[in-house]
This record gives C-alpha cells, sequence and structure tokens, in this order.
C-alpha cells in the first residue's frame, strides 16, 4: 500500500436478478431494474430515467457481469466491493445468490467485505390503516441464531479477498442501534472469531448521526461509518422550515429538491479526522424511482463537483494509518435511489474518472 493510499470500498447492491420472493411480492421477474426503467421527470430539467451505459440492465447471476464490474471497479481505483448482506434470524436470507457465487467459484478475484442490512423489508405504500405491509421482518432469535449467522459467514472471513483492518475481517452494521444487546453480540462473535483462527473481527457501525460515534464505540464497535447525506437538513434549515418539511413530507407526500453542491458541503465533518471514523462520498441521490415525489432529490450533480468533495473527504483520512484510510462510497451501483457510479448514458465513466482524478491528485501530495 502507497503511503498515501486511500481505501475506497463501495457499497454494492445485489438485488439485480430475479427471486422467488420478489416475483410473489412485485410480480415476475421483478427486479430493482423495474423501478428505474419505468422512473419519469418530475419537473423541468429532472434526470430521470437513467439508463445505464457500459453494463447495460445486467443480472447478476451472470458472472462475466460481475468480473466486468470488478474490473471497472479496479481501474478507477476502488479497493474492493462491500456487498449488503441480509440475514433476517433463524437463517432467513434474500438476495445472498450473487455474492455466494463470488465466494464459491473465487471470481471475482477482488477484494470484497460485507454489510449486515439489519432492515425489515416492507412496501412502502400505505394501506387502508396508515401502515405499511410487512414483507420480510427483521429478527433476532438470540444466540443460536447469532451463532449459525456467525458459522454461515466463516468461509467469507477466511476467504484471502476479505477485506481487512488490523488483519481483522471487516463487517459492517447498517443498523447498530437496532441490535437488542449489540456488546454481548460482539463479543460472541469476537470469541467466535478467536476460536476458528481469526484475530477478531473490525466492526463498524454506521450511523447518519455524527454525534453516535462515541455511543457505538462504548457498544463495542471498532469504527463508525458516518453517512452525511442528510446533514444538510440539520444545518441550512431553521426550525420553522423543518417542521413545514416535515408536513409536506407527511400530508401532501412531497420530498425536497436541493442543489448537490449546497448539500455535499455537508458530507464531511471533523470526526471523519479520528482514526477511527470512516467518511462516506456521495456522487448522486434520487430516490424518486422507488418513491415518487415522495423521495428527496439531488439535482445537478456533476464529476466536477463530485470530485471536489471527495477531496475534502480524502484530506480528511491521509494522517491516518495506512489500514485505516477507509471511505466508503456510497454507492457502486443503487440505481434506483439515483446513487450510483456505474456508467450511465449522460455521464459515462466521468464520475469514475473524477475519483480516479482525486485519488490520483491526493497520492501525489
Amino acid at each position: 500500500m502507497e503511503e498515501k493510499e486511500i481505501r475506497v470500498i463501495a457499497f454494492y447492491l445485489p438485488q439485480f436478478h430475479p427471486t422467488p420472493e420478489n416475483d410473489q411480492w412485485w410480480g415476475k421477474g421483478f427486479t430493482e431494474w423495474t423501478n428505474v426503467g419505468k422512473a419519469k421527470p418530475l419537473f423541468r430539467g429532472h434526470y430521470q430515467p437513467r439508463v445505464p451505459a457500459d453494463l447495460g440492465y445486467y443480472d447478476l447471476r451472470v458472472s462475466e457481469t460481475r468480473v466486468e464490474q470488478a474490473e471497472m471497479a479496479r481501474k478507477y481505483g476502488i479497493e474492493g466491493f462491500c456487498y449488503w448482506h441480509y440475514w433476517f434470524g433463524n437463517g432467513r436470507q434474500l438476495l445472498q445468490r450473487p455474492f455466494q457465487e463470488v465466494l464459491a467459484s473465487g471470481q471475482p478475484d477482488f477484494p470484497f467485505c460485507l454489510s449486515w442490512a439489519n432492515h425489515s423489508w416492507e412496501d412502502k405504500q400505505f394501506s387502508k390503516e396508515g401502515t405499511h405491509k410487512m414483507l420480510m421482518e427483521q429478527l433476532y432469535p438470540g444466540e443460536t441464531d447469532e451463532i449459525a449467522h456467525f458459522n454461515y459467514l466463516l468461509p467469507a472471513f477466511k476467504d484471502h479477498r476479505y477485506i481487512r483492518v488490523d488483519d481483522k475481517p471487516v463487517f459492517m452494521v447498517y443498523a447498530p442501534f437496532s441490535l437488542p444487546d449489540a456488546k454481548r453480540f460482539i463479543r460472541l462473535w469476537q470469541r467466535l472469531a478467536q476460536d476458528n483462527g481469526l484475530k477478531g473481527i473490525h466492526f463498524i457501525g454506521q450511523t447518519n448521526n455524527a454525534g453516535d460515534v462515541q455511543t457505538l464505540k462504548d457498544m463495542g464497535f471498532d469504527a463508525v461509518n458516518i453517512v452525511r447525506l442528510f446533514d444538510f437538513f440539520k444545518q441550512n434549515y431553521s426550525i420553522f422550515e423543518k417542521i413545514h418539511m416535515k408536513i409536506m413530507r407527511i400530508v401532501f407526500k412531497k420530498g425536497r429538491i436541493i442543489e448537490y453542491a449546497k448539500a455535499a458541503k455537508f458530507f464531511s465533518g471533523n470526526e471523519d479526522r479520528q482514526v477511527d471514523c470512516y467518511p462516506t462520498i456521495i456522487p448522486n441521490w434520487d430516490h424518486s424511482p422507488r418513491s415518487g415525489r415522495l423521495g428527496h432529490i439531488l439535482v445537478h450533480s456533476t464529476p466536477e463537483k463530485f470530485k471536489k468533495h471527495v477531496l475534502q473527504s480524502f484530506s480528511n483520512v491521509v494522517h491516518k494509518p495506512a489500514d485505516k484510510r477507509l471511505v466508503f462510497l456510497k454507492s457502486w451501483n443503487e440505481w434506483a435511489e439515483g446513487n450510483y457510479i456505474e456508467p450511465d448514458l449522460k455521464f459515462g465513466l466521468s464520475y469514475l474518472e473524477a475519483l480516479k482524478e482525486a485519488i490520483e491528485e491526493i497520492n501525489s501530495k
């Protein structure tokens, strides 16, 4: 690893292939591309629908696609993928096939880690009763299930491709405060890891609130990933404006349209300079393919504006020990959230090129 090298890890959504559950809930053949393809512009200049370019409307059951993604990511300076992992308790999983095949086949030979997306799946359309329909509930059955969960992931943790910090496999928890007893869970997995020949697990708790950092460390997490996607709302609005936005969102089902450059000013923070805080870089955001007018939308993102934000984030981590210069990219392929860095018809490879330029610039200083 070069003296100043930044470790960019991209969140990776394994949703782009049919599953029996999605067939049942949304109709035969549903994948994330279904929402992406039917998106429509909601106002003048709204960039929708977004159309993938080089990789096309891919199917993640195809190994050649996964290899091509990895080769593209590597070429532009991304160290590895952080696959979203779904374990709902009692061995129930969703979307596991792409990563299972990556693990079993040894291809692509590209670094990876896992983030446990420990949240329930719901149909976000409100019922007549004003509630959401539960599709798959996140459960925490107890220690027996936690042991089974660890044993299921052990082959991945031992794989030579697995991303490590302090020679420990990295494991992120999306909703750390949802764990019934995080301290006990972490202690158990640390013991299981050591019993199975690992030095331990490098646990990362994800949060959108920088004020949670010390609390998460007190819970046993080794590090914190801070996602400041909506910090703009915390910093730039009065209490009356925030109330108005809440009314618009709940009563009138309308989100906010925000200039990317204004929001990006708040994507970084002083906490990111702490050795055990890993920042998040964000190229774009537009949730409207999933939630219509209810979703927040960042507008006028460009590769140049993204690069400026990336350089700011990188400047907060270059002083850290080499293996802790982690920066998480949100995301590689969250197309239905308008949150991706894969090439599209409008920008091509420009966002990836901007990322590579930022990495090279920070390394040359």
